[in-house]
């Protein structure tokens, strides 16, 4: 019971290393990934090279799964380089099955030493979060020592030497097998040292090592498809065509088992080393074979796991992916993108708007609010997904991008309720009052809201840039949109005073749609002063204040 309990606890300590290593990488370099990932992932052997370094860097190819397939759910790469990683991810972890068959007892104290004393005492900084990748790498390298040395005293019993001993090199048994020792260990890499252990201590023939070892991929492909299933589809596509890759590389060794066998049998290396570099060729030969397909595999994912179609009227958040929230600036870039489909469903709402200022639209009047239900629904999702972000793990920059984002959700959330009351309004105004504008105030208010339109959009752009320019020239935009609004004012009143009947008859709604644009493109332009803010002095706050 004892060493049953010694290689579950061992196995909770691969986990937890993993995990750790995963979000100190996002969190040192979750930016520079992004951009890498996005900008040039495009080349399938920059990709494949990648995945190598990735996954020789975190010692899991899990840990490269999980963030591979985090990055196409959020949109920042396609499928099929994301496949070309994977691949490369299985010949980096059989670098690192080589590489720890070395003496290395002596690297995982001095990882978790020195990573403690760098992220105790320097938390929010760089060195910090590199502190914790470091205490991480050490607690895997003694989670893989620990699984192979709890397992020992396993394969040791009778039960288990009469099991091992049934295992003929049958290898579609062998595989199952070895892909049930990946499961259990959470690690394919522990299951491949754990493969060489039993066959250098001559329990397992040779092709039942090979077969073991072909399963142990097998097992990580499974182990990555389940943590998938929080995915996204496009997420789960990835872990999808890393299984099926594995799967086709034993149905094309199996013709070939025994001539394998035999070679291997032939060379002057002791059984663990047979095992090992067994491992080492056949991913390395199985990922360079495969990896010209990727284009091929991510059509063949698509067309097994497509997209699933939202419901007709109902938004629901594309962006926020919930795997993210250990990653705050990961998290940040979803609620961002979240938030800029609010903004794209108000300049909808906006064109309706217009569409009711020239006619009656009757019909848009439901559309117009279905669209302020979902804003509404995306804006309540973003600032519960904002709300989960751990505010600790928030450095100065991160915080203030955290008070941005919620507060243009709000504003954007203002707009689409302001909106669809000046909708109701003219709709009023024109069909059961029967009145409409006249000439020259159609033509201002069309004027108006074409201004208020284009202070939008730059509003937006200045959110996801964060341009000073761009900021500075969208405050003079504001201003001259007030100067003319007062213009337009004065000219109704000055057709008043011609007594045109339109204008008298639409006086109050024509005044009062004013009076409405000009709040929403305050609250449009409100994103300038989060950028100004920094450079300027807090006048700057005086004045929104007052525009409003």
């Amino acid at each position: 019971m004892l060493t049953l309990l010694n290689l579950l606890s061992a196995i909770a300590l691969l986990v937890w290393g993993t995990h750790i290593v995963r979000t100190g990488i996002l969190r040192v370099f979750g930016s520079q990934l992004r951009n890498v990932l996005s900008n040039n992932m495009g080349r399938i052997p920059v990709a494949f090279v990648a995945g190598i370094g990735v996954t020789a860097m975190v010692q899991s190819s899990n840990a490269t799964a999980l963030l591979v397939t985090s990055f196409v759910s959020q949109g920042l790469m396609s499928l099929a380089p994301a496949l070309a990683i994977m691949l490369g991810a299985d010949v980096g972890t059989a670098v690192m099955a080589r590489v720890l068959t070395f003496d290395l007892s002596w690297l995982s104290p001095l990882l978790i030493f020195l990573g403690v004393i760098f992220f105790l005492s320097r938390r929010q900084t760089r060195a910090g979060q590199l502190g914790r990748v470091g205490i991480g790498l050490g607690l895997i390298l003694l989670a893989l020592d620990l699984i192979v040395h709890a397992a020992a005293p396993i394969t040791q019993a009778h039960g288990i030497k009469v099991l091992f001993s049934s295992l003929t090199g049958d290898i579609l048994l062998d595989a199952l097998l070895g892909a049930l020792f990946a499961l259990i260990t959470y690690s394919s890499l522990a299951a491949v040292l754990l493969t060489a252990t039993l066959a250098g201590a001559g329990l397992i023939s040779l092709p039942v090592a090979i077969g073991l070892v072909i399963g142990a991929n097998i097992g990580s492909g499974l182990l990555a498809f389940l943590t998938s299933s929080l995915q996204t589809p496009a997420g789960r596509r990835v872990a999808l065509g890393s299984l099926l890759y594995k799967i086709i590389g034993l149905l094309l060794v199996i013709p070939i088992l025994n001539h394998v066998a035999s070679w291997l049998d032939s060379l002057d290396l002791s059984p663990q080393g047979v095992v090992i570099s067994f491992h080492l060729l056949y991913n390395t030969l199985r990922c360079l074979i495969m990896l010209p397909t990727v284009r091929w595999m991510a059509n063949l994912c698509n067309w097994l796991m497509p997209d699933k179609m939202e419901q007709e009227g109902i938004a629901r958040p594309r962006h926020l992916d919930r795997t993210a929230l250990t990653t705050p600036s990961l998290a940040l870039a979803n609620a961002v993108r979240e938030t800029l489909r609010i903004g794209d469903l108000v300049e909808t709402m906006l064109n309706h708007l217009l569409e009711v200022l020239h006619s009656n639209g009757a019909g848009l009047s439901k559309e117009l609010r279905r669209l302020e239900d979902d804003v509404d629904t995306l804006y309540s999702a973003v600032k519960l997904y904002l709300a989960q972000v751990p505010r600790d793990a928030l450095g100065p920059k991160d915080s203030q991008r955290w008070a941005e984002i919620f507060e243009l959700a709000v504003n954007l959330q203002q707009a689409a309720s302001i909106i669809e009351r000046m909708l109701g309004k003219v709709q009023n105004q024109k069909t059961a009052q029967r009145h409409d504008f006249s000439e020259s105030g159609l033509q201002e208010l069309s004027d108006l809201h074409a201004q208020l339109t284009r202070n939008l959009r730059l509003g937006l752009s200045v959110f996801v840039s964060g341009d000073r320019e761009s900021a500075q020239q969208l405050l003079r935009e504001k201003r001259r949109f007030r100067a003319q609004e007062r213009r337009l004012a004065h000219s109704h009143v000055a057709r008043l005073h011609k007594q045109v009947v339109q204008s008298i008859e639409t006086s109050s709604l024509h005044l009062t749609l004013i009076s409405d644009m000009k709040r929403l493109n305050s609250l449009f332009c409100s994103s300038a002063y989060a950028v100004l803010e920094e450079h300027e002095s807090g006048a700057l706050r005086v004045e929104i204040m007052g525009g409003e």
